[in-house]
């Protein structure tokens, strides 16, 4: 490349591709339905397949893109790998199934696109790196001229310099669309002629679930982003700010072991100490979504598909303070028992509806045995508009205990 000609930057470029792949290995396993299920920056964060919603298969043809990614290897290989892991779990109904040139599309798909995204995720990152930011401020983009169908506003784009934080770049920062193979260069200064941003104007395009979104034209729907620009920001920001449109999609995987992956937040035991010695907190810790409730509508007669999971500094004093010794079977709460509550809601053996709160709330219980004790939780819906339920109260018992 032409900026490792400067001595002083030329180790940005000279090491491994060091920063595509740990693009790609900091995302996160997301099952899916389909491949607008997430949009734009959000695939900064999670990895998916349209279709594939089981975990051990998405984990396969996960270690099948990261080979083709770390190692270079080729579609031909990767196709192989496909192939064997849609054999070996048995995995049909995909888009593409059924003939060579249905398997040639789908594989090119899976293939290029994280290729494509996860490398020029990689050049944002050292495209920012201070010491070429110092020197190259300005950025050029560049059309490849050996795609097949060339976009005509792509070909017009190649060659246009703009400083890097020209707001165009946030919409136009390649790969932008199915197949675009463009790509930007950082630029000395005295090549910048003066170049504005270009107005093409802006198109409707309908999602697979015939939502209507605005986006530039010469952009494909979902593209209009800049990948690697959001890999800083929490997954769980990216889902309050519904960058992820259906939390309903998302796995216990990727909601269960977010804090395993991200630092956003504390884990939850750590969180529930904090809350415990400092009085003055008030907040709530996210703790996921509500993975099964399919199991419990008929039961509380409310559908809290794609509801968070809440733990409130309330909720943690209130145990605390009103859920101590009680003379009997009932022991103190420690801040390591909140960490159970996602396996409460999920491998509760009763269920069972309470009453309804003061701002007329309604309420659940979940009642487990975990290693001779019975935990009772009580969870308040929180209501359509808040779309969560909250923990309220928490009682465990030593079950033999008389």
């Amino acid at each position: 490349m032409a900026a490792a000609t400067d001595p002083s930057i030329r180790g940005v470029f000279r090491q491994p591709f060091k920063e595509q792949v740990d693009f790609f290995r900091k995302k996160l396993n997301l099952p899916t339905e389909r491949y607008d299920d997430i949009r734009k920056s959000a695939h900064d964060r999670a990895f998916i397949v349209a279709g594939a919603a089981k975990a051990d298969l998405l984990d396969d043809l996960r270690d099948a893109t990261d080979k083709a990614i770390a190692s270079g290897e080729s579609i031909g290989k990767f196709r192989e790998r496909f192939r064997d892991i849609v054999r070996r779990h048995g995995w049909h109904g995909w888009t593409g199934e059924g003939s060579k040139k249905g398997e040639a599309w789908r594989t090119r798909v899976i293939y290029q696109t994280n290729l494509t995204q996860s490398y020029n995720a990689g050049r944002y990152q050292q495209l920012n790196d201070p010491d070429l930011v110092a020197r190259r401020p300005y950025w050029k983009y560049i059309h490849n001229d050996t795609v097949s169908h060339p976009r005509p506003l792509h070909v017009s784009w190649s060659g246009l310099v703009l400083h890097k934080d020209d707001p165009w770049w946030q919409t136009h920062f390649p790969p932008n669309g199915w197949g675009c193979r463009c790509r930007v260069t950082a630029v000395r200064p005295s090549e910048y002629k003066g170049d504005k941003a270009p107005d093409d104007g802006t198109t409707t395009k309908k999602d697979s679930q015939g939502t209507l979104h605005t986006v530039p034209k010469g952009i494909d729907l979902g593209f209009d982003y800049a990948p690697g620009a959001n890999t800083d920001t929490s997954l769980r920001t990216l889902v309050q700010n519904k960058l992820v449109r259906y939390p309903q999609a998302i796995s216990k995987a990727l909601t269960r072991d977010i804090n395993r992956y991200i630092n956003a937040t504390e884990d939850v035991a750590g969180f529930a100490a904090r809350v415990m010695a400092d009085k003055q907190v008030k907040e709530n810790l996210w703790l996921g979504f509500v993975e099964n409730a399919e199991q419990m509508q008929p039961i509380i007669s409310e559908d809290l598909t794609g509801y968070l999971v809440l733990l409130p500094s309330d909720g943690v004093r209130h145990v605390e303070k009103s859920r101590a010794f009680d003379g009997g079977k009932q022991r103190p709460i420690q801040a390591e028992d909140f960490t159970g509550l996602m396996d409460d809601l999920l491998y509760y053996e009763k269920i069972a509806e309470s009453r309804t709160t003061n701002p007329g709330n309604k309420t659940f219980v979940v009642t487990r045995m975990v290693n001779g004790e019975q935990r009772r939780i009580v969870f308040e819906i929180m209501g359509k508009k808040i779309k969560a339920i909250s923990l309220l109260s928490m009682v465990i018992k030593n079950a033999n205990k008389r």
